[in-house]
């Protein structure tokens, strides 16, 4: 007996020594990153106000694919024309379908392969929230007193539409999502031309107009006018990932930029559950809402599978030196505690989208009197699938959950599967890191999987790399005013992001 204990002993030393050597040697990237504060901004007054000046106009997209007021858009190309003449003398620039907006500064070699940028004009409605009187002054950079602003809608600090420049931000609907990034890359390419400086290869702006209702009519235009033209892109570059400012991302001791190399997939069903209706007062024994509870039950209690993917992994591996050493050892030694890690990582819901295709049920309708039985009850599911799940994989799983019961199943929305994932180990990716490093030296730069929808991965059919960042550093509650109230962007981060666009265009082939 004492010999067999003195075996297990054994065993568990050998065992935690290799788990500690595994720990040690595991490639985790270090953090080549300078302490310093990165090139710091120039007051440009003239630039702030172009941007406020383009949140003004409501260039809102809602309601059915494509069927909204387009008079605001009309209004959009018109302040563009206006207010940057260099780049419309000085670029091939055409539109896309009427509102799709093609901007290309022709570059001193024609052999290379030209990058693209991407942006979308269009913004999310502000709300519905009632409007009321504010007595505030909102203040120009220059401190100096616009008209007050009579109306604000509720709950935000200034109109969603002001375009107000107030406490070091610019506010209103479109700041961050996506109109600063759009006119920092009209300051950045307005920049170039200004100062003569001609890129080796050829430059692209694309502007699409309907991203957030799904980019049918806009960037889907877009790419394939690209292709028809027999064009192949370098790099493709488009919003989605951001710098996460120090304690954002848990466990991490640095500012974190993320990359999105790929993005979810997305589906979206509309479930009817039939069953008996009528009065309340004689009910039968389990109701259309109750075989609807069922299935429901089902969808979130029997999850997808969630997997650590190759994407996630390289993930890890660059922020695993700046994490805690229990998080570590977990991911040095996947090969043991890789249960572990897993179920620690869906134990948490931003940790648990990167790990599996996610369910969310999100609205459901039954009867409309509190005593009558509805012979049908709907309600809907959302996915976002993770890179490695299909839509059949999807479909076969709502199939799964809705066996037994009388359903119909109808696919709302955009419908698409997860991009492909575009690789780290290129310049055009290398270059990312560089421009962050240029404005927050400190930041650590990684490969991540975006899960929102964006409009890089219409543009896969022109290039292979197609990277999903935005470079501005916010906190968690910054990133929470993105389509919701208040939506700001501050002073500082507009004019980092005009300074990292410039440096991409410059210096993509130095």
């Amino acid at each position: 007996m004492k010999k067999f204990l003195l075996a297990i002993l054994g065993i568990l030393i050998i065992l935690v020594a290799v788990l500690l050597i595994k720990t040690y040697i595991y490639p985790f990237k270090k953090n080549t990153s300078g302490t310093g504060e990165g090139w710091k901004p120039v007051k440009n007054d003239s630039a702030v106000s172009r941007l406020s000046g383009g949140i003004k106009i409501p260039t809102v997209s809602t309601g059915s694919l494509g069927e909204f007021d387009y008079a605001p858009f009309d209004q959009f190309k018109e302040y563009l024309k206006k207010t940057y003449p260099l780049v419309y003398q000085h670029t091939e620039n055409v539109e896309v379908n009427k509102y799709g907006l093609v901007f290309r500064l022709k570059g001193s070699n024609p052999v290379l392969e030209p990058i693209l940028f991407l942006s979308h004009m269009d913004v999310v409605p502000p709300g519905d929230a009632d409007i009321k009187n504010n007595d505030q002054n909102v203040f120009r950079p220059d401190d100096k007193p616009l008209e007050p602003v009579a109306k604000v809608a509720e709950d935000w600090e200034y109109a969603p539409f002001s375009g107000a420049v107030a406490n070091g931000r610019i506010y209103g609907r479109g700041a961050i999502d996506m109109k600063g990034m759009l006119f920092s890359l009209m300051e950045s390419m307005n920049n170039l031309i200004k100062n003569k400086q001609v890129p080796q290869r050829d430059i692209y702006l694309a502007f699409g107009f309907d991203e957030e209702v799904g980019g049918k009519n806009g960037a889907i235009q877009i790419a394939d006018y690209f292709k028809k033209k027999g064009l192949r892109f370098d790099a493709v570059y488009d919003e989605g990932g951001l710098i996460m400012r120090k304690g954002n991302v848990a466990g991490v001791g640095a500012d974190v930029a993320v990359v999105g190399c790929a993005e979810k997939g997305f589906l979206s069903a509309k479930i009817k559950v039939k069953g008996l209706g009528g009065h309340s007062s004689m009910p039968p024994m389990e109701s259309a809402i109750g075989k609807a509870a069922v299935i429901m039950q089902r969808l979130e209690d029997h999850q997808m599978k969630p997997e650590i993917t190759p994407l996630i992994k390289e993930f890890f591996t660059n922020i695993g030196g700046a994490m805690p050493f229990t998080t570590r050892l977990a991911l040095a030694n996947q090969w043991l505690l890789k249960p572990v890690l897993i179920s620690q990582l869906t134990k948490n819901n931003t940790t648990n989208a990167l790990v599996r295709t996610t369910t969310a049920l999100t609205m459901m309708k039954g009867s409309d009197g509190t005593n009558v039985l509805s012979p049908e009850v709907e309600f809907v599911v959302n996915f976002r699938l993770l890179p490695g799940n299909t839509v059949k994989d999807v479909r076969d799983h709502i199939a799964e959950a809705t066996k037994g019961f009388d359903v119909e199943v109808e696919e709302i929305d955009n419908t698409r599967e997860a991009s492909a994932i575009s690789p780290s180990n290129t310049k055009s990716f290398k270059l990312i890191e560089a421009a962050v490093k240029e404005i927050h030296p400190g930041a650590i730069v990684s490969p991540y999987l975006t899960m929102a929808g964006t409009d890089a991965g219409k543009y896969e059919i022109v290039s292979k790399n197609v990277y999903r960042f935005m470079p501005i550093k916010i906190n968690s509650a910054e990133q929470q005013s993105i389509h919701s109230t208040n939506e700001y962007i501050s002073i500082e981060n507009y004019l980092k992001m005009i300074h990292y666009f410039e440096y991409m265009m410059i210096n993509y082939d130095k």
